[in-house]
């Protein structure tokens, strides 16, 4: 008995029947589910991405990528990103030329040496130096330093003179000392060998080169826009005493002011200048003056 030769009863054709009929009402079912489930799809598709129609009204596969997010784009800054940012510390104010620092009155009278030395500049006798800051003065002892070393090792300060070499140190003996002192304690020091500095001025005694506080913060009225000028000035015009350089006077108008011409008191005609020699190594100097 072959299976193509045998004629299907009525029971099996019904069944088969059924079968088919019910074949077909699945596969509609299915066709309505997946399209009902593409439309709630696609709605939330759009909701999440935000999708906006492209401006040429095309769909389709474009509309597809639009759906979802460009991640090339620039993304909106996260919290974390904006965290980062809150916590970048703002740079710290640096002092401006109209601020006016606190210039104390006096102080305790002792000192901070600043730590440290400086290579030799000049060729001729080596003069050693320390830098100190009188105790509890805002001013960092190895920024003065450093400052001064600047000026000592200029080529138109007084190593020009081809006699004078500088070489500072923080220990040992020294031939002399830079102290930056309050005006009080400067008086004193300065009144020790009789010298009145009243409060204002700078002095050379002994192997102390005294800096008057306010003048090394405030200058004079001719370098108020350039303070560390003036600086080089004060420390060129003291350490030019110790060298025994007495004071000079203008030598005419529109000249350089010599370094050791008191200009606290006034240029008389000359012009700011804050070095004893010129860029060609000539002295700049005037007559002499008590």
């Amino acid at each position: 008995m072959t299976a193509h030769t045998t004629t299907p009863s009525r029971s099996r054709r019904r069944r088969r029947g059924a079968t088919h009929a019910s074949g077909r009402r699945r596969g509609t079912g299915r066709v309505w589910a997946g399209a009902v489930a593409l439309a709630v799809l696609g709605a939330a598709g759009f909701a999440a991405a935000e999708w906006v129609p492209p401006a040429d009204g095309k769909a389709g596969t474009d509309a597809g990528r639009k759906a979802t997010p460009d991640r090339s784009a620039t993304p909106t800054p996260t919290t974390d990103a904006r965290s980062t940012q809150r916590a970048k510390p703002a740079p710290a104010p640096s002092r401006t030329p109209t601020s006016t620092p606190t210039i104390p009155a006096t102080g305790p009278g002792t000192f901070v040496t600043a730590p440290g030395g400086s290579p030799k500049a000049g060729d001729g006798k080596t003069l050693r130096y320390r830098v100190e800051v009188e105790t509890g003065l805002d001013l960092s002892p190895a920024d003065v330093a450093e400052q001064v070393d600047r000026v000592l090792a200029d080529p138109r300060g007084w190593t020009a003179d081809g006699s004078s070499a500088f070489q500072r140190i923080s220990s040992g003996a020294a031939d002399f000392v830079v102290k930056v002192a309050t005006p009080g304690t400067v008086d004193t020091i300065c009144a020790t060998q009789g010298l009145d500095t009243g409060g204002e001025y700078n002095c050379s005694v002994n192997q102390n080169v005294m800096v008057n506080l306010k003048r090394w913060e405030l200058a004079t009225q001719y370098y108020a826009d350039d303070v560390r000028s003036y600086r080089a000035l004060i420390i060129n015009h003291e350490v030019g005493h110790f060298l025994h350089h007495g004071h000079v006077t203008c030598p005419g108008p529109g000249k350089p002011a010599p370094a050791m011409m008191q200009q606290i008191k006034g240029l008389k005609g000359c012009v700011p200048n804050v070095w004893p020699y010129d860029a060609e190594g000539r002295l700049v100097t005037g007559p002499a003056v008590p």
